[in-house]
């Protein structure tokens, strides 16, 4: 699976950003099954994409991902490349579309 880094503070969200060409972030909350159900299927779908970092953030306790992202619901999934958004996707993932996207991407700038 995917190493996932726990981003605790939107300083860290942001350090992250900075520090990571292509940064994919999973906001989630703990009392989202969604969420739980759909995270173990992320990390398998970014394994083979060494250049893309994982990020997850519980929304519980970073509060202000939110309002940074302009996030309505959770799970969310962005996925950032030199600091801008070149995916979002939310609630029910089509995991066959967002494998699509990401291989463009990746693709594009690797």
């Amino acid at each position: 699976m995917k190493e996932m880094y726990e981003l605790t503070s939107i300083d860290m969200v942001e350090q992250f950003i900075e520090q990571h060409e292509m940064s994919f972030l999973y906001v989630s909350r703990q009392e989202c099954s969604v969420c739980h159900a759909l995270l173990p299927k992320i990390r398998e779908l970014l394994k083979p994409y060494p250049s893309i970092h994982l990020g997850h953030i519980d929304a519980n306790q970073v509060e202000e991902v939110a309002s940074r992202f302009l996030i309505l619901t959770v799970p969310i999934m962005l996925m950032l490349v030199e600091k801008r958004e070149v995916i979002r996707a939310d609630r029910f993932v089509r995991l066959d579309r967002l494998a699509e996207q990401l291989e463009q991407i990746y693709n594009m700038y690797t």
